[in-house]
């Protein structure tokens, strides 16, 4: 696929570390012979909550952005298809903003691009497997060829005015994460986007310890590091161990079906259940959109390799004996929509859970959806199939003894948990605490803080303005609160439509009132109910009329407000009221 790279614009230069003129600098050494002014530290968000992963580091007349994710949207959030970061802060300072630097290819770290990019259109760097999917996402959205996209290998260094981004070659639950070194006037900063210390990956080579060893030498101002799984003792397993898992079951399941959900962006498992799939002689249908995509940009770019022959399409699951098939899907999260939820509920097109079925679950539930997860787990088991849903995922985070081990070869001068709910950023405190920093050099931020930080000292100084936008369908954020409440209040109390006639222009009414209600009461066992909802809204009407109040928005209100009153009296509920005026003339 074809790179843009305008020669005219902020970015210098695409260097090596090793060639990097600031490698060999200490943080003295990069604010030597100059004034050096505090460097401004921004999540827009991924702090409290897990997903919309966005920070901006801000220099004088420079911002660059470090990821840009969505996140999923939450039970009261009815209709919403997926919730994007406010972004206000980069539109209003949309002259400083030098590029998105990406971590990998998780939707809650790129799945904001293509929204954002329509409104700021800066350049995007990130490495070949995290820009492949990026660049799928943008020709869906028809902004392929107006976005400036550089591919960067491990190592590699972008420079702009006052930044310097290295990145750094980790381990993740996806191949080719990286943490990112931000070398500023003020000092050097560690992000190490989301990871884990894997000594035997399934694809590529292992996290670049070296590589951070060497930066504490330098000196590091603050390090950033994933919180997520900060509140686990230990070490997190290594994802061959998955691997090992999936051959015993193959081996232990060898006359029906097997069925596997996973992450989609889940690269190396998938790798790992086909070479399964492949020494037991096993044929794989890959189902689902969003794994289709994943594993075919996987496929291209050379980091998922298949054995010519196992994949089949889902049209010819038909042609082959159940002990010859294996069905890759999404839905280990239990969503609504995804292919293993609509198999248990009997909705597929092509595939139906049988007697002799084995499904599997390789992922743990994010939480807040476990009760979807059992649903699911609870229909495969009505209709017959084994569920098995131990044992069968590892996380793609670090656990303690992982992050102490950064913090031991790193050495930063602050500490910044980051990535995760509330708790888990105050369990990634205490392990800096047990690392040796006091209070004064661990910094909890929360989304929209600016930090100001520098060699003498780092506080928080205000906030920007920050949220979410919630995108519906097509929509671009035109879902705002006020909707989500008239939502969250239709489901849970119903409404009333009062319905009346008037002649055009005058006070006299030729029909009505008239009550028409949904989700509030059952209208055959509530007749006594409707006609005081009537009444009332007719002695509504008469106060105004008395008053001589002709205005028909005073109307309308006059009545929803009595018949509200009233309603909250009688039942304690309140009900979306919509008063329809209909004049005559």
């Amino acid at each position: 696929m074809k790179k843009k790279l305008n020669k005219d614009n902020a970015v210098q230069k695409v260097q090596t570390a090793a060639g990097a003129d600031v490698k060999k600098k200490s943080r003295k050494a990069q604010g030597k012979g100059r004034r050096v002014q505090k460097l401004k530290v921004i999540p827009l968000g991924g702090l409290e909550h897990i997903g919309m992963n966005i920070t901006c580091f801000e220099y004088e007349d420079e911002i660059i952005v470090i990821d840009c994710g969505m996140a999923f949207p939450e039970d009261d959030m009815l209709g919403i298809d997926i919730v994007l970061p406010d972004i206000t802060y980069l539109e209003d300072n949309i002259d400083k903003v030098r590029g998105f630097f990406i971590t990998h290819g998780h939707e809650d770290h790129i799945g904001a691009l293509p929204y954002v990019l329509k409104k700021i259109n800066a350049p995007v760097y990130a490495t070949k497997l995290t820009m492949g999917i990026i660049e799928h996402k943008l020709l869906e959205h028809r902004l392929l060829d107006d976005t400036e996209r550089v591919v960067v290998k491990h190592g590699e260094t972008i420079s702009t005015k006052h930044f310097k981004v290295e990145f750094i070659k980790t381990n993740h639950s996806i191949a080719d994460a990286a943490a990112l070194a931000i070398y500023t006037p003020a000092g050097t900063i560690v992000h190490t986007g989301d990871f884990k210390v894997d000594y035997t990956p399934v694809f590529g080579g292992r996290i670049d310890l070296n590589r951070f060893a060497e930066l504490g030498e330098e000196g590091v101002l603050a390090l950033m590091i994933d919180s997520t799984n900060a509140e686990k003792e230990g070490f997190t397993q290594s994802e061959t161990t998955v691997g090992r898992t999936i051959n015993r079951i193959f081996d232990e399941h060898k006359k029906g079906r097997i069925i596997i959900a996973t992450f989609a962006s889940n690269v190396d498992r998938v790798q790992q259940i086909i070479n399964a799939a492949h020494k037991h002689k096993r044929k794989v249908i890959i189902e689902g959109r969003s794994m289709v995509n994943y594993i075919t940009v996987a496929s291209e770019l050379g980091y998922i390799t298949i054995p010519n022959g196992t994949l089949v399409d889902i049209d010819q699951i038909d042609s082959f004996s159940d002990d010859r098939l294996v069905l890759i899907t999404t839905g280990s999260q239990g969503e609504t929509m995804a292919a293993l939820s609509r198999i248990a509920a009997d909705t597929h097109r092509k595939i139906a859970i049988k007697p002799g079925d084995t499904v599997v679950f390789s992922s743990s539930p994010i939480p807040g959806n476990e009760k979807a997860v059992t649903n699911v787990i609870n229909e495969l088991y009505r209709k017959g199939a084994e569920v098995i849903f131990q044992d069968t995922h590892v996380s793609g985070h670090a656990r303690q003894e992982e992050l102490k081990l950064i913090y031991a070869l790193t050495r930063p001068k602050y500490a910044i948990p980051v990535h995760g709910e509330y708790k888990h950023l105050i369990a990634g405190a205490r392990i800096a605490s047990t690392m040796g920093y006091d209070k004064d050099h661990i910094i909890v931020l929360s989304s929209g803080d600016v930090l100001e930080i520098s060699e003498k000292k780092a506080v928080i100084t205000g906030q920007v303005q920050h949220g979410i936008r919630m995108i519906e369908g097509l929509g671009s954020g035109d879902v705002g609160n006020v909707v989500m409440r008239d939502r969250q209040s239709l489901a849970q109390n119903g409404f009333i439509v009062v319905a009346v006639s008037m002649l055009k222009n005058t006070n006299e009414v030729l029909s009505g009132p008239e009550i028409v209600t949904r989700g509030f009461v059952y209208v055959k066992e509530s007749e006594d109910l409707i006609d005081d909802c009537r009444r009332v809204a007719a002695e509504a009407m008469q106060y105004c009329f008395d008053r001589n109040i002709a205005d028909r928005n005073k109307l309308r209100n006059t009545i929803k407000d009595k018949l509200g009153e009233y309603l909250w009296k009688q039942s304690r509920r309140t009900p979306v009221i919509l008063p329809v005026i209909m004049e005559v003339e």
